[in-house]
């Protein structure tokens, strides 16, 4: 029954991988184009420094 529904869930997945299987470099070469775009239309440069230079302090940088 289990594999049923694994075989299912597949099926429906990307190019035959389940969803959690996405190498982080992957996620983030899809992530940082957009997230340019978004920085630039927006004028959100600021924020982002901010919110870098904040979470560089909690981590001790």
């Amino acid at each position: 029954m289990a594999d049923i529904a694994r075989t299912g869930r597949k099926a429906f997945a990307f190019n035959g991988h389940e969803s959690g299987t996405r190498h982080p470099l992957v996620a983030a070469a899809m992530v940082l184009p957009l997230a340019a775009i978004l920085v630039f239309f927006f004028g959100g440069w600021d924020q982002v420094v901010a919110q870098a230079s904040s979470v560089g302090s909690l981590l001790g940088r």
